[in-house]
């Protein structure tokens, strides 16, 4: 095992260290100049439609429906995990304080990948049985007319969120409940899979359901807690600040990290938290049923924001107040630790509501995570005794992960990540001429009234985009 990890650490340092990390930013960058700051300039959009009614709008469907705001809600259930918690705790331990910086540059910047990604799933989505399917897989084969590329894709996106990333998650449940606890992992591993097999076995109508009450009510109670944990050590807060922006630049040194390692450690386990330019939330992006393809582009990229800048922010601020991140400790054990010191050291309160918090974040990130995996292997081949054999497996490794080792189940999950990132990437930049004339489209239309999408305003890909209307 030791080898296999030694292995797997070399594989995703060399693919996120020096491939990755250059190529998002790069992106990142040319959407934001390509789209003329979109991210910045629509912010005030991106709220007033995710403020709409919940109902689904817009052009004819049949049987069941997801909301633009379930879509939402289910992405944010995979982007809210143990990136905000145990992988921002792991950045500034690796990268000290400086990584927080970098994880804000990646969410400002990326928030516009996010938008291209998620409009280029809403344009080429497919009718299912119960919603719209769409994602990389398939704007890649539309959009691109390769299958290769498409399925290779499917396979990466189902092995990183099937079954990497939701063995980084209930890796995580596992460590918080046992430091608050006691409890061994095997017997929180057994019911958490069984558990994960309920859900799962339900589809997206009960994925986004569960997704839409659990999330929302977790992230206004954690970001509470944080604010509570802020204001007790307000006078701090301009300390922290310096920290950040201090590190960031390499003007002090000492705190941990050099200025590469903080970047590097910012955009990695930002990319990991926030998802953007990953591929993975146009899976959700393309089940909503909306009146046009940039409004899920624009509620996803607030998705970001909503991730990094303000949960992300939120754990941030709790462990450098308390100033433990420079004594050893890692991951989601740091984070509970941070908030015990941050409510005065005599309690476990901390403790027991990050336990209770990481579950249900960890766990609706796994519910969610699985319906990424599902979508791609019916994109491959719609079976549904290979769903059956799916379902199984990623509660298996909803087990193994629970009781692994932390570095083995990152590394694992670090290299899936990478590939599947630079898959997508090349797909979401060959394809930005359809993004830029969705944004243009939806803008000419936004000042006569509610944006509607017709398949004639890009008639080359007319043939390509039959679920929206002439």
């Amino acid at each position: 095992m030791e080898s296999i990890q030694n292995i797997a650490s070399f594989v995703a340092s060399v693919l996120s260290d020096y491939t990755l990390v250059p190529l998002l930013l790069a992106a990142a960058i040319y959407y934001t100049i390509a789209t003329r700051g979109v991210q910045f300039r629509m912010a005030g959009e991106m709220l007033r439609l995710l403020m709409e009614s919940g109902k689904p709008s817009g052009h004819a469907t049949h049987g069941k429906t997801v909301s633009s705001f379930q879509a939402f809600a289910v992405s944010i259930a995979s982007r809210v995990g143990t990136g905000n918690l145990a992988g921002v705790a792991s950045a500034i331990a690796i990268g000290g304080p400086g990584a927080v910086f970098w994880m804000w540059i990646i969410a400002l910047l990326g928030a516009s990948s996010a938008f291209a990604e998620s409009t280029l799933a809403q344009l080429f989505k497919i009718r299912g049985k119960d919603s719209f399917m769409g994602g990389p897989a398939y704007y890649i084969l539309k959009g691109l007319h390769s299958r290769t590329w498409a399925v290779t894709f499917a396979i990466l996106i189902t092995l990183t969120f099937g079954f990497a990333f939701n063995s980084v998650q209930s890796n995580t449940i596992a460590g918080a409940l046992h430091t608050s606890f006691g409890l061994e992992a095997v017997w929180i591993g057994v019911p958490l899979a069984v558990l994960t097999l309920i859900i799962i076995s339900g589809g997206i109508s009960r994925i986004s359901r569960f997704s839409e009450i659990i999330v929302p009510a977790m992230a206004i109670a954690y970001i509470i807690l944080a604010l509570v944990i802020v204001f007790i050590n307000i006078h701090r807060l301009p300390e922290v600040l310096g920290l950040i922006i201090g590190n960031a630049f390499g003007f002090d040194q000492a705190l941990g990290g050099t200025v590469g390692t903080a970047m590097i450690m910012g955009i990695k386990r930002g990319l990991f938290s926030n998802e953007a330019g990953e591929g993975s939330t146009p899976n959700a992006a393309a089940t909503a049923h909306v009146s046009h393809p940039v409004k899920q582009g624009l509620i996803q990229a607030l998705g970001v924001y909503t991730d990094t800048l303000i949960i992300c922010t939120c754990t941030a601020f709790i462990i450098l107040c308390s100033g433990l991140y420079l004594e050893g400790h890692d991951g989601i054990i740091l984070t509970q630790h941070a908030i015990d010191a941050g409510l005065g050291g005599n309690t476990s309160l901390g403790s027991t509501f990050v336990s209770i918090a990481i579950f249900f974040f960890a766990f609706t990130s796994i519910v969610a995570n699985y319906y990424y995996g599902e979508t791609n292997l019916r994109f491959i081949h719609n079976d549904n005794r290979i769903i059956i054999i799916y379902r199984l497996l990623v509660t298996a490794i909803v087990f193994w992960g629970a009781i692994s080792a932390l570095d083995l189940v990152w590394a694992f999950a670090d290299v899936t990540m990478a590939l599947m990132t630079l898959c997508n990437l090349a797909a979401i930049v060959a394809l930005r001429r359809y993004v830029l004339l969705c944004l243009a489209d939806y803008r000419r239309q936004r000042p006569l009234g509610d944006p509607v999408y017709h398949r004639s305003t890009i008639p080359q890909i007319a043939a390509e985009t039959t679920s929206w209307p002439e």
